[in-house]
């Protein structure tokens, strides 16, 4: 069965692209990230094609790209738009796919609707969380959230520096399954993905 992965994450700039693009590289899925807000020409696409090595990955385009560095609903009022969750349409594929979110799960896209709003009970969500003050509260609301919508959560992810006390309490706590870290690297290449890939694929491959 091909599997789709939602990456979501506690809040932004905690490492969603960088975990995306390991499990890409993993499982050799396909990747689609629905709307791109900021970095319009530099891309979270644009990153993971970049990071990955593998030839059989397809990238599908945003269903929204926006320039202005901002939260979906208010990047698209800069540029005039707005957001229609009924034209955000996942790819047709044959393939695994990973789905990369903007932002953390409460991210408006308009004035009704949420990033959690495009996650299906179906896919594999994939949580990352980065250890900073006030993160583990950050993990638990995001975990009792998706909860109590019914979401599923297929697991965690940490990444940056190592915290095992809170790591292991929320561990504890949660009843999540911490599917690994990504440490934090002075870079980020195509050699540290690979160093990753097999570590990632085999948590991935047991937790089933």
């Amino acid at each position: 069965m091909n599997h789709t992965y939602f990456i979501t994450g506690i809040s932004t700039e905690v490492g969603k692209t960088l975990t995306s693009a390991i499990i890409v590289e993993a499982l050799e899925t396909d990747y689609w990230k629905p709307i791109q807000s900021g970095d319009k020409h530099a891309s979270d696409t644009m990153k993971v094609q970049s990071l990955i090595s593998n030839s059989r990955t397809r990238f599908f385009p945003s269903s929204y790209a926006f320039e202005y560095p901002a939260s979906p609903h208010l990047s698209a009022q800069m540029e005039g738009v707005i957001i229609e969750k009924d034209k955000i349409i996942r790819p047709v594929t044959d393939r695994p796919l990973v789905i990369e979110a903007a932002g953390g799960l409460f991210v408006p896209l308009n004035d009704h609707d949420i990033m959690m709003d495009l996650i299906l009970p179906t896919d594999r969500i994939i949580l990352v969380s980065r250890h900073y003050l006030g993160s583990i509260n950050h993990t638990m609301l995001s975990i009792e959230a998706l909860q109590h919508r019914g979401l599923p959560i297929y697991g965690i992810i940490f990444s940056g520096k190592e915290n095992p006390a809170t790591e292991s309490w929320i561990a504890t706590y949660s009843k999540v399954p911490i599917l690994g870290r990504i440490d934090e690297e002075p870079f980020f290449d195509k050699n540290v993905i690979k160093k990753y890939r097999q570590i990632i694929k085999e948590r991935l491959t047991t937790n089933n």
